[in-house]
């Protein structure tokens, strides 16, 4: 019998809608001592790439307020030490492995895919073209509808697993890229990805991280997270993976109301690794409260009193 909790999105099941996401659960092996991945749907690794990366330097993580601004860079070992290290210990993980992959051109994309398609224990990948703190790709490929489609359609080209393409909120409309992402071969949508933001130190009058601005994460931009899955999930029909500021049960519900199908959990995971498993209790409550019997079936289901729009604000 399938858990209340069970959801769907396209060909690949999971048993918890709770999902850790990329750049906050390492690349997947570090928390298994400290949170039971059991309690997870699955979780999305540190992004990979073809060759190891250094990063940026530092200091690059701040705390602003209730939220985290980061500019990492994406550093990462590299595809070949991450095949040979990392993913022979994913079989024994008992939940689903999706591997985040970022790179600088799109050829490096098909690169590392092609790489990672002999390793075993792995259930799909994410492609990171949205990420605000490296200077060559980043978050310009899913800020052109017609990169992000190329580039998926490259990468579908190579494997047979499941794909989900993460886009930027760093645009005035993500129906564009999310048409796109899915006109490629995406399987799913992840969104979103960091907001671009800084943090000034005022005495100094220095930034608080080197790059100057990176990427802000957490309950903050919430609001502005449900408002672009609300967005892609009116201009397509693959599901939705929603992410930006979750940390409570409610915060799940809320998603998955504006159209997600599941969600990710990042900032949060720092402070309490064991989240996860505190959501799930707390949803399986929720419903039991109020009579519902699947979780998946609150996708969608925003109540408005008119015919809304899901463009751009004028």
């Amino acid at each position: 019998m399938q858990s209340k909790l069970h959801v769907n999105l396209g060909s690949l099941s999971f048993e918890s809608p709770i999902v850790a996401a990329s750049g906050c659960y390492g690349y997947g092996i570090e928390y298994k001592d400290v949170a039971d991945p059991r309690h997870l749907g699955g979780f999305v690794t540190k992004s990979i790439s073809l060759t190891r990366w250094k990063g940026n330097p530092p200091p690059r993580l701040t705390e602003v307020g209730h939220g985290l601004i980061n500019s990492i860079g994406l550093a990462n070992m590299g595809v070949e030490e991450f095949v040979n290290e990392v993913a022979p210990q994913f079989p024994a993980l008992q939940t689903r492995k999706i591997v985040s992959v970022a790179c600088k051109v799109m050829e490096e994309y098909e690169e590392v895919v092609a790489r990672l398609e002999d390793a075993e224990g792995i259930d799909g990948y994410e492609l990171n073209i949205s990420c605000p703190n490296v200077k060559e790709g980043g978050m310009a490929f899913s800020q052109n509808p017609a990169v992000t489609e190329e580039l998926v359609r490259r990468v579908r080209k190579r494997t047979n697993r499941w794909i989900m393409a993460k886009l930027t909120p760093n645009v005035a409309d993500v129906a564009p890229g999310a048409k796109a992402a899915e006109a490629g071969g995406a399987d799913a949508l992840s969104l979103i990805n960091t907001v671009v933001g800084m943090a000034v130190d005022w005495k100094s009058r220095r930034p608080r991280i080197a790059t100057v601005t990176g990427g802000y994460s957490g309950p903050p931009i919430k609001p502005i997270a449900l408002a672009k899955v609300w967005q892609a999930y009116n201009a397509v029909s693959v599901p939705i993976v929603g992410m930006g500021g979750i940390t409570t049960w409610s915060d799940v519900v809320e998603f998955m109301i504006v159209g997600a199908s599941a969600v990710q959990v990042g900032t949060a995971l720092y402070a309490v690794p064991g989240l996860p498993e505190k959501l799930n209790k707390e949803l399986l409550n929720y419903l039991d409260q109020e009579g519902i019997k699947y979780l998946s079936e609150l996708v969608g289901s925003l109540k408005t009193d008119r015919a809304a729009s899901v463009g751009v604000p004028s």
